[in-house]
Order: structure tokens, then sequence, then C-alpha cells
């Protein structure tokens, strides 16, 4: 960083001198881009700003009533401070100086005692040339970091813990549906760091350049391509709290993010991250080390599973198309497509039902999966779903896969922790004849199961935010009644005599709240296409957050 007037001050060739501030103490901090000595009173014209003016004040001598509008010159240039150099007996340039120094808004420095203004010169220029190569050296050290990391195509989390790194801070990496991709902690604990992460996230807007923005002064920058973007590199902790100092955090964080855009092109699979941040998940959930339930519920949360009652460890096992012969995929990559699709099945099957999940694979042939339930009752039925999402459109009596189900525990880890019985129960229901059905339910594949297979799409996502910003803006702020009023009005096909009738409010009221609607979402709700497209959105929005 530059030299501040304050440290300048306090080199030993000028703490000999003894100087006195006399005003503008508050701006001492201030860093200094230049020194530069005068004579002249109409020096203002010469300054760029960011210079410390050194002066031995003859002139001001002469003129004393130059004092102040000499001051006045160099703030209005931008100068970084004023040192004059008063030796003997001069009390009308010191009167005069004091008095002008009161009111100034930089810092005006006296000294006297003389002074080698060469020396000082000299120090300053040599501590900000140095300061200048040496960001140009951490410049070059980022530079060559993130190139590494590109060549290497390294994965998302190693990117992000180099940016971290580097700045001093936690990093965060999330999608355009404010869902959590990676992340590292620098200096806070994760429960902290990561929660009622999508609230705040929500409230936070993206700037069109990298810069700090929202309630939480939130320094973010935009990843993807040109208008391709599909997430945000968030560093969520104001400026004191970053070692590096805010140019350099800008220009990690963009290069992270250059680096991100690169190796997501290297791979077209959108869903990949997704999955990868619910696999490494998975596996520091089976293994703890210390991890606590809290941090454990707030990282599990950044990725879309609700705090629930009750949890559910599940393995879904491959099995052979003649029942009793487990056996593992003979084409490595052709079992890796398998279990992609068994886990789009499955998101798409948890739509309709009352819990959400971690779901990832665990091993060559099998999935696991962590079931969250709000009551204990709905645990069949959802096992149904699942039965018959797994099954997909198949109408064979052999069932692809065999699902091991754990038992249901209280909290997270524990449920975490029976995901290997529940690997054993699936192993050993595959050796077994065929006793009967898996419960089974046929996918949903109009527009809800499309949009479950497109969730995760950022072109889907900006769609959702673009549509419907606004009503989602007004809940996070606590307005949540606009978005169940749209939800009920596209749910009743826009008829708003069914919705009065229906005792949900009175029909003027209805009415009145309808128009505050559409004046906040800017649309014509009668308009069938705008109708259409919200219904879209909402069903998006909506199968996102289940």
């Amino acid at each position: 960083m530059l030299p501040t007037v304050r440290a300048i001050l306090d080199l030993p060739v000028l703490r000999a001198a003894s100087p006195t501030v006399l005003g503008g103490a508050q701006r001492l901090d201030t860093p200094v881009r230049w020194v530069h000595v005068s004579e002249i009173l109409d020096v203002g014209n010469l300054l760029s700003g960011g210079e410390l003016v050194l002066t031995t004040g003859l002139e001001l001598e002469k003129f004393p009533e130059e004092s102040a509008s000499f001051i006045s010159s160099l703030e209005a240039a931008g100068a970084a401070g004023l040192m004059v150099e008063l030796i003997g007996q001069r009390p009308r340039s010191r009167q005069a100086l004091e008095k002008a120094a009161r009111s100034a808004s930089m810092p005006v420095v006296m000294v006297e005692q003389r002074v080698r203004f060469v020396q000082v010169t000299e120090i300053v220029h040599r501590m900000i040339v140095a300061e200048q190569l040496e960001r140009v050296e951490r410049a070059r050290d980022v530079h060559e970091a993130f190139t590494v990391l590109s060549l290497e195509s390294a994965d998302t989390q190693r990117v992000v813990e180099q940016a971290a790194a580097m700045i001093g801070a936690s990093v965060v990496l999330e999608d355009l549906s404010h869902l959590v991709l990676a992340y590292a902690g620098q200096r806070v604990s994760t429960t902290e760091l990561l929660q009622d992460w999508e609230r705040r996230s929500r409230t936070t807007p993206f700037p069109a350049h990298t810069a700090r923005s929202g309630p939480e002064q939130w320094l973010q920058a935009a990843v993807g391509v040109r208008q391709q973007v599909w997430g945000r590199l968030v560093v969520p902790m104001p400026p004191a709290a970053l070692d590096a100092d805010e140019d350099m955090a800008i220009m990690v964080l963009e290069r992270a993010a250059q680096t991100l855009a690169i190796n997501r092109l290297a791979d077209r699979d959108q869903r990949e991250l997704s999955h990868h941040a619910q696999a490494g998940l998975l596996n520091a959930l089976r293994q703890p080390r210390g991890l606590s339930e809290a941090e454990a519920l707030a990282r599990a949360g950044s990725l879309g599973l609700k705090r629930s009652s009750y949890y559910v460890p599940l393995v879904f096992r491959s099995a052979l198309p003649a029942w009793g012969s487990p056996i593992l995929p003979v084409d490595p990559f052709a079992g890796q497509q398998d279990e992609r699709e068994l886990l789009e099945r499955l998101a798409k099957g948890l739509k309709s039902s009352a819990g959400t999940a971690l779901a990832a694979s665990i091993q060559s042939g099998s999935v696991g999966m962590i079931l969250a339930l709000p009551a204990r009752q709905q645990e069949e039925t959802t096992l149904q779903v699942l039965a018959g999402a797994a099954a997909g459109q198949s109408a064979e009596v052999t069932p692809a896969w065999i699902i091991g189900v754990g038992r249901m525990q209280a909290t997270l880890l524990e449920a975490a922790a029976g995901i290997d019985e529940a690997a054993h129960v699936a192993e050993s229901a595959a050796t077994l004849r065929n006793t009967g059905k898996l419960y089974f339910r046929a996918t949903d594949v109009r527009l809800r199961g499309l949009l479950a297979l497109l969730r995760k799409d950022p072109r889907v996502q900006q769609f959702v935010e673009s549509e419907l910003s606004a009503v989602l803006q007004a809940d996070a702020e606590g307005k949540g009644e606009y978005l169940e009023l749209l939800g009920l009005y596209l749910g009743s096909g826009g008829n708003k005599a069914a919705m009065a009738r229906s005792g949900y409010l009175s029909r003027p009221t209805l009415y009145a709240r309808l128009r505050k609607l559409e004046d906040l979402l800017g649309v014509d709700l009668e308009d069938a296409e705008s109708r259409t497209s919200l219904h879209v959105a909402l069903l998006a929005h909506l199968i996102r957050g289940q």
C-alpha cells in the first residue's frame, strides 16, 4: 500500500523535527502518491492529486493573509497534505497558518526545525516505487497461480480456496438461484458464514462490475462469459476484515472468476458443480471429524436441504436385469451416466413430495441420499415416490436400482452415519429373489418435469429471477403475501371471481391487492402470455426451492 501522511511523519528524519499537526488530523491516513517541494503559492495547477507538498513558507511570511487561500487551492487540487517549515521568529506566518489550518480538511503540519526536504523526498519516493513494484509482483503471482489452475482444469473448490487464501477472507461461489456451490472460510465458522444465506444473498444487488453492494457490503464478481453469467463470487466481509487491500482483493476475485468460467467451458455439464458440491458435503458428513450439527445444517441448507424434524439415510444400488445378481457396471462411463440420470430422476421425484435431500454417488454403482422430512408419517409416502422415480418410465418387473433405507434419525449427522447401514441393506436385498413390487410413481413429464430437469440451467434461473425479481425481493424483505397471492391467482387460471368466492379475500380487497401486484411486477395480469410466463417462472422457483 502507498505510504500515508501518518507513516511519513513517523520517519526518523521528520520525527526528529517534532512535527505538529495544526489541522486535518482526521485525514492523516490519506495515502501519499508523490512528494512535491514548492516555494510558490500558486502551485495547485501543478498538482494532479495525492501529493504531499513541502515548503519553507517564505512566501507565506511575505503574504500571511494568503495562508487560507493557499491551503484551499491545495485541497481543491486533491493534495494529500501540506508540511510547512517555520524556523526562527516568524509569528505572523505561524498565526496565519494556525488559523487557516483549523478549518482545513487535509493534514497541515508545521515543523520548527530544519528538515532536509531532499532526504524526505528520496525516502518517500523509494517507498512509493517499492510499493508499486510489490503490487506488480503480487499481480504476477496472482496471474501465475490462476493460470496454473486453468491449465490443470482445477476443480471449483480449489479455485475458491486459492482466492480466499490470497485475499485473506472467506469467499463463496453461488449460482443464479443463490445456492452455494463452493466456499472457503477464513476466520469465521461455516455456521456464521452460510447462516440464512439465500435471504442475505437475495437482498444483495448484483452490480454491473466488480464492486461492493448490499446491506452487508459484499464484494462480488460475476462468473461467466459475456452474457452467459451463471453465478457470482462473493467476499461477504467488510474491507477492514481483508488481509489484502481492496484493489488486490478485486484483482484476485476477477481472476478467480475468469478461471472458473474457463474451467466451466472445458466441462459443459452444468449439473456437475451442484453434484460435486453435494458429493463433497455428503462425504464430509459421513466422516465429520469435528463437524458440529449446526455447521452441518448450515452447509446442507446452503445446498437446498431444509432443516427438518427427521432425516432418513438411503442408498440406491444398481442391479442386473436378472433379479438378485448385483454387479458393478462393465463400462464405468456408462455407469456414471446412469448415476447422473438417477440423481436427476430422484431430484424430480422429490419435487412432488414433502422432503428435500442431499444425494450423490458414493461409489461406483451406488448413490447415497439423506432425506429430510418434516413429519414421521410422511416417510412411507416419500419412499414410494422415490421408488417410482428410481424406476423411471421402465415397465420391466426387474428394477434397475435397489433401495436400502437406514433408520430415521433426529439429527443430520446421525443420519449421515447411517449411510453405511443403508448400503448394507441395499447390497443384502440385491441377493434376494423377487419378493414383491417396489413402490413406484410415474415421473411427471409435463411442465413440472421439464422445469425440474432444467432447474440448474443458468438460463432458466436467469429467467426466473427476471420474471419474479420484484416479488422475490419483497419476499426476502418479509412481504411474502405477494408471492402467495401470485401463486393463488395463477393457480386459479386468473379467475378473480373464483378467488373471491373461495373466501380468500373480499372482492374489493382482492382487486386492490392484484393492482398492487401488477404495479410491482410491471405487467398486465389480464394478458394470457404474461400469466403463462409468470406461471412457468413461479413453478421453476417452487421446484428449485422444495
